[in-house]
């Protein structure tokens, strides 16, 4: 019964802290930072709250490493793939 009140009450945390890290996002967008530092701050939170879900909602913190090398991979060539282009999108 105990394991159960402790899971229960870890997700409300883990609720809690995404609700949290919203409000912050949303508080960011009034603060009037440049559009470049704006949109690198709301993708770290978005790639933090995602991993949070992954780990607690879904389970994934009691995987194997495979699937975290699965998850990785695609997210470094996006991240490759956007800093190449910036070049293009923001030509001096």
């Amino acid at each position: 019964m105990s394991s159960t009140a402790h899971s229960q009450n870890n997700y409300i945390k883990i609720f809690i802290l995404l609700s949290v890290l919203t409000v912050i996002e949303v508080g960011l967008t009034f603060l009037g930072l440049p559009k470049m530092l704006l949109a690198t701050l709301l993708v770290i939170f978005a790639v933090w709250k995602a991993a949070l879900v992954a780990m607690h909602f879904m389970h994934l913190k009691f995987e194997k490493k495979t699937l975290t090398v699965v998850a990785i991979i695609p997210f470094i060539l996006c991240v490759f793939l956007i800093l190449m282009l910036l070049p293009d999108i923001y030509p001096h």
